[in-house]
């Protein structure tokens, strides 16, 4: 095969739909893949309860920051580089295609952790609420297959259809928080009062701990890049929905996180917070709300975390269908709809989906699993275990690759600035990497704190060595295709490109 030929599949696929989304779009899904309500539900209580530190708020800026100065060089490259595995291209052009593999294997572990683990906790949350309010006891697992059926339906139709549910989903969960906010504000017990938003809050031995609890929030900024072959305008709309989306997550979650300190007073929320968890904010509504609106924000509570699961699950598809499509998986992921879907990384991340849910539920219920694990809290075992697990596993996956495309990004700019300012190409994206990575290292050194375990255990050490493991074996397979499949190495990153599948222009043998 030469390297202007092109995959079967290819040559018989009308590829993803072009010209299909806007910057508002575009944003939607990255701010569901944060799931809003959950995180100010769940997020900022954990914050509160774990790093017992009131610095939880300006966290939330402070990483905002980090991530809008990411953003400089990330959405710079954005305009040169379209492809639908984004990490995976920029990283091959940057660094080097063996470290494109290896990223793009880290990314369909991260991104399917984040997604799976998410249905642990939606099905536990919807058997729990159904039980509690209509006395109908079912088995968690049961709703978490209906969803992936759901999931997967609307992942294998046009991506605005996504887009449009989302968006829906998405705007009534800020409404129910902003409305949470108000309530919050209005009841103030020692008033409204800034003590949560004093930075010696935050400059202070817990920082690191609230950037490890914190960043999972923002998990999924980096989309945009993911669907730039299906922007209307790729070079002006992926910057534009990646600055829009983390400064609207950013500044959100910090008023959300000062809202709510002031709802329970700051001397309470620690205590509070560990007290009740995430039920905190939902007790507080019913106490001055009632138990109708309580009821609707579990409900939104619910389709935030179907939002979240919509939007990682199209991640994934794409990045199947980038990979299949340059041939480094089988070119039968790059298999796309008349509509421009790509069907059949969205299958295989839904076979993925239900042979690991299937995997927890066995373990877990049928074989007394979990009354062996946790006992008394072995209700809780989908939490305990896919939620807590599966999720960490994932934003530690995802902030690693976000460290190493800062440095992708020096490396593309290194022979051929294209015109940008030394800030663009060289003091953002060192300043961000070094923060994002040592973000990363807290993680790591906080794993055990992160599972909720008193003592480390084999899943310690396993989860967080999945995304080693994964990047290693990526790294040894693109070596592996240098020299055994060279054509489909020199693909590796510019699928995308001018000449990559025998169009005119460039010839990428020398790329």
């Amino acid at each position: 095969m030469s390297a202007h030929s092109a995959p079967e599949a290819a040559q018989h696929d009308p590829g993803l739909s072009r010209r299909t989304l806007g910057v508002p779009a575009i944003t939607f899904m990255i701010i569901a893949a944060s799931a809003p309500l959950t995180v100010v539900a769940g997020g900022v209580t954990t914050s509160f309860a774990v790093t017992e530190s009131l610095g939880v708020p300006l966290g939330f800026l402070l990483i905002a920051v980090i991530l809008a100065v990411f953003a400089v060089g990330y959405t710079a490259m954005s305009r040169y580089i379209t492809n639908a595995g984004a990490f995976y291209a920029y990283i091959s052009q940057g660094l080097g295609r063996p470290l494109g593999v290896g990223a793009s294997l880290i990314a369909l572990v991260a991104y399917n952790a984040m997604q799976i683990g998410i249905y642990g906790l939606f099905g536990f949350q919807l058997s729990t609420f159904l039980e509690a309010k209509f006395g109908f006891a079912s088995p968690w697992w049961l709703w978490i297959l209906l969803c992936i059926v759901v999931v997967g339906v609307l992942g294998v139709n046009r991506v605005d259809l996504s887009a449009k549910v989302l968006g829906v989903l998405v705007a009534l969960e800020f409404l129910v928080v902003i409305v949470f906010d108000i309530v919050s504000l209005g009841a103030a017990p020692e008033g409204v009062t800034a003590q949560t938003l004093d930075p010696a809050t935050l400059f202070g031995p817990a920082l690191g701990i609230i950037l490890v609890f914190g960043v999972a929030a923002f998990m999924g900024f980096e989309g945009a890049a993911i669907y730039g072959e299906e922007a209307k305008d790729p070079k002006r709309t992926v910057p534009r929905a990646t600055y829009a989306a983390v400064a609207i997550i950013g500044i959100f979650y910090a008023f959300s996180a000062w809202a709510f300190s002031v709802g329970i007073g700051p001397s309470q929320i620690v205590e509070q917070s560990q007290a009740s968890g995430p039920d905190l904010m939902f007790v507080f509504m019913t106490d001055r709300v009632g138990v109708v609106f309580a009821d609707i924000m579990t409900l939104l509570f619910l389709t935030s975390l179907f939002a979240a699961l919509q939007s990682f699950h199209n991640a994934v598809a794409r990045y199947f269908f980038s990979l299949g499509r340059e041939g480094v998986l089988p070119h039968r992921f790059s298999r796309t709809s008349a509509a421009g879907a790509p069907w059949a990384g969205s299958v295989a991340q839904t076979v993925i989906a239900l042979v690991v849910v299937a995997g927890f539920a066995i373990t877990g219920d049928p074989l007394g699993g979990a009354e062996a694990m946790f006992g008394d809290m072995a209700f809780l075992y989908p939490v305990l275990t896919m939620f807590t697990w599966l999720t960490n596993t994932g934003a530690a996956g995802l902030v690693l690759l976000m460290a190493i495309i800062a440095a992708a990004v020096i490396g593309f700019f290194r022979r051929d600035r294209r015109g940008l300012g030394v800030w663009t190409v060289v003091v953002a994206p060192l300043v961000s990497g070094l923060a994002l990575l040592w973000v990363f290292i807290m993680i790591l050194a906080n794993f055990q704190l992160m599972l909720a375990q008193e003592q480390p255990d084999a899943t310690t050490f396993i989860l967080p060595g999945m995304i080693f493991v994964a990047g290693v074996a990526g790294i040894a397979w693109g070596l592996r295709l240098r020299s055994s499949k060279p054509d489909v190495y020199r693909r590796i990153g510019h699928g995308t490109e001018p000449g990559a599948y025998g169009t005119e222009a460039v010839d990428v043998v020398g790329a």
